[in-house]
C-alpha cells in the first residue's frame, strides 16, 4: 500500500524541520496529524472559541489539500488542556463545522500541547472518496 503526504502551504515549515506530514494518505484512508488553533503570527487567541474555530480552520485546510472535506471525517480526537472547563465550547464550535451522521470521537484530557498556551489539538481520520 503506497504512501502519499499531505503537506499544504502552511504545514511545509513544519516538515522541514519537525519532519512530520500534516496527513498521509494511504487506501482509502487519510489520517491527519494533530492541528492547533494559534492564530496567523503562530500565537495562542484570548478566546477558547477563537481557538477552537482556527483549529478546525486548520483541519479543513489539511482536508481541502488532500481533496476532501469535513463531510468525509469518519473519527476525529480532541486533545484538551482543561477539558471539563472547555467542552461545551468546543462542542458549540464543532457543531459548526461537522453535522450529521457524526463521526466517531474521542475527547482526551491532558496537561499540556507543544505550543505553551494552547487548549486543544485536534486529530482526524478521513475516508478517501
Amino acid at each position: 500500500m503506497t504512501i502519499e503526504t499531505i503537506v499544504p502551504e502552511s504545514g511545509k515549515s513544519a516538515y522541514k524541520h519537525f519532519h512530520f506530514s500534516q496527513a498521509v494518505k494511504s487506501g482509502d484512508l487519510l489520517v491527519c496529524s494533530g492541528q492547533i488553533g494559534t492564530k496567523a503570527d503562530h500565537t495562542v487567541p484570548e478566546t477558547p472559541e477563537e481557538e477552537f474555530r482556527n483549529a478546525w480552520k486548520a483541519v479543513g485546510v489539511v482536508l481541502t489539500e488532500a481533496g476532501l472535506g469535513f463531510e468525509d471525517i469518519i473519527e476525529y480526537t480532541s486533545y484538551h488542556v482543561g477539558l471539563s472547563q472547555h467542552i461545551r465550547a468546543f462542542m458549540k464550535v464543532r457543531d459548526e463545522v461537522l453535522k450529521e451522521p457524526w463521526p466517531a470521537w474521542t475527547a482526551i484530557g491532558i496537561t499540556e500541547l507543544a505550543v505553551p498556551g494552547a487548549r486543544v489539538e485536534i486529530r482526524v481520520i478521513a475516508r478517501v472518496r
